[in-house]
């Protein structure tokens, strides 16, 4: 019988499964079910990831699954999963339009259709369509219930349920139009920000260079906005940054950082920068690769009252006790299980279509 239980233990044995891949080493572990059948697959599937993205490097790749094996555990899943009904309705077909710009970033809504008892029409972004087919033969194999319920497809989507898309402002307003018909989540283009006060260590500072370089920006979890007191001091900011200097190195972030220094300068901007991430002044919440935005704030009442009406702009707030649900420097790319994108909550739409 299909049940909760033996879904969260699928998971569960996904996540033991990716634990042998972590950003110190590769191990296999003898003891594991069918990984004689999986595990030189996956570290062969992690090779053509990264040969086919060239942001996809191996230590983002790395970073991503070692997030996922932490998640996957059957604490973690049994305490997610029992704040909603799952699986009393009937199962639906629910199709998931996927983004690419970071490793498995589609996997949370993968799972969450999934463990919910549906049946879940996959439509990978090109940029990112490695992975996830092969860790779903994984979970067909350890939870035979599942054969049937996974579908990917590049073809026109159709016969499904309901769907949750996720995109940028544009192809969002295209989704709204053509899925207006059925249950939806749409989700758009999503950035995060730092509230800094000049009193900030020097430890938080290099944790908060995690929140911001980690997958190159490219997540709507990085933190691509700065906003800071009057007169505030860039040294210790950029102190803070430097352990991460040898990105640098990395040839698509450096062409990056070339192109958009060359659009600043030419454009007679007013920028600070040291040699490998340029800050500049704008009230913009999006910033390009290779820099951060600031703007200046004048008291903390009037830019929590900013936050609050830039809600659906901002995807995490990265503070030190400035504001509900706040995240610590460091942690933005460490979300819960129930740190929902866009503060929808994925289960509860999935329990009542």
């Amino acid at each position: 019988m299909d049940s909760i239980k033996s879904r969260i233990n699928a998971f569960h044995k996904l996540g033991e499964f990716l634990s042998q891949f972590s950003q110190e080493k590769i191990e296999r572990k003898e003891h594991l079910e069918h990984n004689e059948l999986f595990f030189d697959g996956f570290k062969h599937q992690l090779k053509i990831a990264e040969e086919n993205n060239s942001w996809f490097t191996r230590e983002n790749l790395l970073f991503s699954i070692e997030s996922w094996a932490k998640a996957l555990t059957s604490d973690n899943l049994t305490q997610w999963t029992s704040k909603e009904n799952l699986g009393e309705n009937e199962t639906k077909l629910v199709a998931v339009i996927m983004a690419g710009n970071i490793p498995l970033v589609g996997f949370h809504d993968f799972l969450s259709v999934l463990i919910s008892g549906h049946s879940v029409l996959v439509k990978q972004s090109s940029n990112d369509k490695h992975l996830l087919p092969f860790l779903a033969k994984y979970l067909e194999y350890v939870e035979p219930e599942l054969k049937g319920k996974i579908t990917f497809t590049e073809e026109k989507l159709a016969g499904f349920d309901a769907v949750i898309a996720t995109g940028s402002n544009n192809t969002a307003r295209y989704f709204e139009y053509y899925f207006k018909d059925k249950p939806s989540i749409i989700r758009k283009n999503r950035n995060s920000v730092a509230v800094l006060t000049g009193n900030e260590s020097e430890e938080q500072l290099q944790n908060l260079s995690e929140d911001v370089f980690r997958y190159f920006g490219l997540g709507c979890r990085s933190v691509s906005k700065l906003f800071i007191p009057k007169n505030y001091n860039f040294d210790a900011f950029f102190n803070g940054m430097y352990q991460r200097h040898e990105i640098i190195n990395n040839v698509k972030y450096a062409n990056n950082y070339d192109y958009n220094k060359a659009v600043y300068l030419m454009s007679e901007f007013d920028i600070l920068e040291n040699g490998f991430l340029m800050i500049k002044e704008d009230e913009s919440y999006a910033s390009p690769i290779a820099s951060v935005f600031y703007e200046y704030y004048d008291n903390t009442d009037d830019l929590k009252i900013k936050l609050w009406e830039d809600r659906n702009k901002i995807q995490c707030v990265v503070a030190d006790n400035f504001i509900e649900n706040e995240i610590e420097f460091g942690q933005t790319q460490q979300p819960k299980l129930w740190d929902y994108a866009d503060g929808v909550n994925t289960l509860e739409f999935l329990s009542k279509i």
